[in-house]
């Protein structure tokens, strides 16, 4: 039983375009589709989710959902999207990715429970890797002109006058290649539907125009909006870099935090994208949210969800409590369950001084933690004042001018928090 795949991708704003008939095509029973994954890294950033959610909405719309691992065209690179050409990549690195990067869709797709429309991770270097160059362009090559390769948008923007450089003969027939992936998956899986981002629809069409030269049959394609923020800024991105799936590359804290951060309008539109809530539900929480937009409840589900989704339920419950450390609703216990990375990611910013692991043994008076032996406070007299008048914190809990740091206080054997009044944070860093 199949369910309107394109209505609900239409609802949640994550149709851009799809050739005539596919909604009637979807709708005529199970089909098979595949969404093409490059493998450049061993972990998928949050630029992939949407095409990992398109694909996990298909399968949930009873289809058959195939995730290709684009092994040979990650060795050429997409020019679509791009202004130089990217790095190759070698075949080991290659294979450890394509392993990583299915540990990661095994979140989202079900590979295993033996249904017909169970997920299927194929990789195209299969079938690239034995293939000439004088086969290609003699099986491939010559059903496409020029013409219509020079055509697609892709290619005209790195061919106009303002493009800094020009395109490699590599680049210019990377359409052909990903056009004769969608040919084999036809072929030999009846995959009839290829879908990605609105900048794929070139290299997506030539594989339709291939099945229709060479296979004579008739293929599909969908596309849905490339992800942009508000501001202008690009999505998928922080001052550090990508948001990475892998927790080792960007840790569940500054994940949360990432989508923690989105503006209201952003909140609006990701919720539909990011989760699987349903469309009263969604509804629901937008009304509450404009009712009281300071409250942040489209963020704070958003952010839950997500995190959840990616990573786990314990990881979300240390993200927020990670997250309550800077807004004073923690404890000295909180404190010590941080590991080493997120307490730094947390605190990242704030002014440190180091004290040997002797000085907290033999005991660290407060007036050298705040001043004498740190510098925190410009003066012992400024650091006794602030005791007297109740303002200094120890890892969130008020002391007296008589309290001495000791190695109970450590957190993870290597830090102190120090706090003065509600936002001044300092940290001991032992060594």
């Amino acid at each position: 039983m199949t369910t309107n795949f394109v209505e609900e991708l239409t609802w949640r704003g994550m149709l851009h375009d799809a050739m005539p008939g596919t909604e009637e095509h979807l709708l005529s029973g199970m089909q098979s589709a595949y969404v093409g994954i490059d493998p450049t890294a061993d972990s998928l950033h949050i630029g992939h989710l949407v095409g990992v959610m398109m694909l996990r909405h298909f399968q949930l719309a009873g289809h058959k959902p195939y995730a290709l691992i684009g092994g040979a065209t990650g060795m050429i690179g997409d020019p679509s999207g791009k202004s130089t050409e990217r790095n190759l990549l070698e075949e080991a690195t290659l294979a450890h990715n394509q392993a990583a990067i299915k540990g990661q869709l095994s979140r989202f797709l079900d590979f295993n429970s033996g249904k017909d429309n169970s997920a299927v991770l194929v990789n195209n270097y299969d079938w690239m890797k034995d293939f000439s160059f004088l086969e290609f362009i003699r099986d491939v090559g010559k059903h496409i002109t020029v013409n219509y390769m020079m055509a697609k948008d892709s290619v005209k923007k790195r061919l106009s006058a303002e493009a800094k450089e020009g395109m490699s003969f590599t680049e210019f027939t990377y359409q052909l290649v990903q056009g004769y992936d969608f040919l084999h998956l036809y072929r030999e899986y009846n995959c009839t539907l290829q879908m990605g981002g609105s900048d794929q629809w070139g290299n997506i069409t030539t594989g339709t125009e291939l099945i229709r030269r060479i296979g004579g049959g008739k293929g599909f394609a969908l596309t849905c909006p490339l992800i942009t923020k508000a501001d202008g800024t690009k999505f998928g991105k922080s001052e550090g870099g990508n948001i990475w799936l892998d927790s080792e590359r960007t840790s569940p804290y500054k994940f949360y935090q990432y989508w923690l951060n989105t503006s209201d309008e952003d909140a609006e539109k990701y919720i539909k994208i990011f989760t699987f809530l349903p469309k009263d539900e969604i509804e629901n929480l937008v009304k509450m949210h404009q009712e009281a937009p300071h409250l942040r409840v489209l963020q704070k589900r958003l952010a839950d969800e997500v995190t959840v989704m990616v990573h786990s339920q314990e990881d979300l419950d240390n993200a927020v409590k990670a997250s309550d450390i800077l807004f004073g609703k923690s404890t000295s216990s909180d404190l010590k369950k941080l590991n080493e990375k997120t307490f730094l990611e947390v605190f990242e910013g704030v002014p440190q001084a180091e004290v040997t692991k002797e000085d907290i043994d033999n005991g660290l008076d407060m007036i050298a933690a705040l001043a004498a032996k740190t510098g925190f406070l410009a003066s012992n007299g400024e650091a006794r004042r602030e005791l007297k008048q109740n303002s200094i914190s120890v890892n969130k809990e008020k002391v007296r001018e008589d309290y001495i740091i000791s190695s109970e206080d450590l957190i993870n054997n290597k830090f102190v928090l120090l706090q003065r009044g509600k936002k001044n944070y300092f940290v001991l860093v032992i060594k």
